[in-house]
């Protein structure tokens, strides 16, 4: 349920008070609804819930209009349900009929994310679909506004280093404090990018590995090369089968293979966290 101060009545006697002020603090999402229509009913229902979960990041204002309809007059509502935003004052946004409580989520996104969690929402979608150019285009802008964020630089040097600009990349990382959290990810990408630099082709080392399977040095090179490559499965894979093979091989470069590419991973990756259920159950 949803705190009762972030869900409010309003007619136009309160709109000012209720609404335009209290916007100044927190976003004001008005829904004009009415109970003989079920389409804004389940506006009501599903915004409700979400202003629980949302907690206390917007407020929403509930006109029935079929009690008063002279809010709805004054904001233009041709029909139900219907929602308008009100940020600083101001009319922002507005949605008209029936919405999912996907794009209901998607606007509610827009007016409480911080420009950060914007961000990582942006380059997830991005980066998911390979798009390196479009990621770092968001990132220079975000850096141009902000150009001292921490979580900002880690991103554009990681994205750097997924685009193979080894140099550049190098040079952002350097003005990265050691201590800053996420710093682990770009890091051993490029560490990793440089090791794959010299162990020729995934085609080659493959080929070597068809022949020999236990061949752990080719193995270990396919983790890295697949690792670089964003074949994050198949690179674990390899470093697992090192692990199971030889736990002396390289001072058991398997499992210190499998945490490198761990942090390649976002954090709470369902493929992280069930590869390291499997080597800790190998482990112990």
């Amino acid at each position: 349920m949803a705190d009762s101060s972030a869900v409010v009545d309003v007619t136009a006697k309160n709109f000012q008070t209720d609404v335009v002020d209290r916007s100044k603090q927190v976003p004001v999402v008005v829904l004009f609804w009415a109970e003989q229509s079920p389409p804004a009913k389940d506006a009501r229902r599903v915004l409700e819930t979400l202003a629980g979960q949302y907690q206390g990041k917007f407020v929403l204002a509930l006109s029935d209009v079929s009690r008063d309809q002279s809010l709805a007059q004054h904001l233009r509502v041709q029909g139900l349900p219907s929602i308008r935003v009100i940020q600083d004052g101001q009319l922002v946004d507005q949605m008209d009929g029936p919405q999912g409580e996907r794009a209901l989520r998607a606007m509610l996104d827009r007016l409480t994310m911080t420009s950060g969690e914007l961000l990582r929402e942006q380059l997830d979608e991005v980066l998911a679909s390979g798009d390196f150019a479009t990621a770092l285009e968001i990132l220079q802008q975000a850096l141009a506004a902000e150009p001292n964020n921490p979580a900002f630089k880690l991103e554009y040097a990681d994205v750097l280093m997924l685009t193979g600009d080894l140099d550049q990349g190098r040079r952002v990382l350097a003005t990265i404090p050691d201590d800053t959290d996420g710093r682990e990810r770009p890091l051993t990408r490029l560490q990793m990018m440089e090791e794959a630099a010299g162990m020729g082709e995934v085609a080659e080392v493959n080929a070597a590995l068809q022949k020999n399977p236990d061949d752990l040095e080719s193995r270990y090179a396919a983790a890295i090369l697949e690792a670089v490559h964003g074949n994050y499965q198949a690179a674990l894979d390899h470093a697992m089968y090192i692990l199971q093979k030889d736990r002396k091989f390289r001072e058991d470069i398997g499992r210190t293979t499998l945490v490198r590419i761990f942090a390649l991973l976002p954090k709470g990756a369902d493929l992280a966290k069930s590869y390291r259920r499997r080597m800790f159950a190998l482990m112990h």
